[in-house]
């Protein structure tokens, strides 16, 4: 019986030590567990974190979608080199974004990619008149322009629709047809902002070209010569002028805090145009 105690006793010391030994071989393994495990905080955090970055990826993305649009007509703006042929940005978007809208509607030819733009901001004595060919971004033509006699002297500060009032008729525009009139070779003009210029062909508001559009009579009398309404051109690049947009194209005529608004002016339209047009290389 005393024999069998001993071996039980025996049995159950070695038992000890076995299991010493193995914690021993076990407890770096789990110290090195234990010391990586503040490593894991940061990444589970990161992860926790994670869904609320990509929900809010698409937010910014296509949260501002004018920010885009501002984006991309200071890109063009910047391609064509318009600040230094002195067009303002402000008279650049306005006329771009009635531009796309008149493409978006179908009022446009759709291969006329010219747009020209006068800014009566500027005095009759500074060149006004940008023609731009979107196509391939460049300013065909930077000139004088005329506006109508009513309109003022130097300055143009009065505007109308109305026939026989001799004055310029603000808005959008979209260029006619040539033709041989009183004035020689001249292209019909179609107003199409109510209210503003729709009355232009009644009116026979035409682009054309005149000897009082030049730098010599500037210099004889201090200002341009004056039209009945007509936005007339200098007599050496009317022609010109003419032949690039003919047949479909968009004139816009600016003038600042002259009470001037247009349905074409609708930023989400022009979005949709841009969003419309194939991709072009840069």
């Amino acid at each position: 019986m005393k024999k069998h105690h001993s071996s039980v006793v025996q049995r159950q010391r070695d038992g000890r030590r076995r299991s010493q030994r193995l914690v021993r071989r076990v407890l770096p393994f789990v110290a090195s567990l234990f010391l990586a495990t503040p490593l894991a905080g940061p990444l589970l955090k990161s992860s926790a974190h994670a869904p609320a970055k990509v929900a809010a990826a698409p937010k910014a993305v296509a949260a501002n979608p004018l920010a885009r649009f501002d984006a991309t007509l200071r890109e063009t703006y910047a391609r064509l080199g318009a600040e230094q042929q002195g067009l303002r940005f402000e008279v650049f978007q306005k006329a771009m974004t009635g531009y796309l809208n008149l493409r978006q509607t179908g009022k446009l030819n759709e291969h006329q990619q010219h747009l020209t733009v006068v800014d009566f901001d500027l005095p009759s004595t500074e060149k006004r008149l940008w023609v731009l060919d979107l196509a391939s971004d460049k300013i065909l033509f930077h000139t004088l322009v005329a506006h109508g006699h009513n309109s003022g002297e130097n300055g143009a500060s009065q505007f109308s629709n109305t026939d026989q009032s001799n004055m310029s008729s603000l808005g959008f525009y979209v260029t006619g047809q040539e033709y041989e009139g009183k004035h020689g070779h001249s292209l019909r003009l179609q107003g199409l902002d109510e209210g503003f210029n729709t009355n232009a062909a009644a009116r026979s508001i035409v682009m054309h070209g005149a000897d009082y559009v030049s730098e010599d009579f500037i210099k004889q009398n201090g200002r341009l010569g004056r039209s009945l309404g007509c936005p007339a051109l200098p007599l050496d690049q009317y022609a010109q002028i003419i032949d690039q947009v003919k047949g479909g194209s968009c004139l816009f005529l600016s003038k600042s805090n002259a009470g001037y608004t247009s349905k074409y002016l609708n930023q989400d339209i022009a979005l949709a145009a841009l969003a419309a047009r194939p991709a072009t290389n840069s």
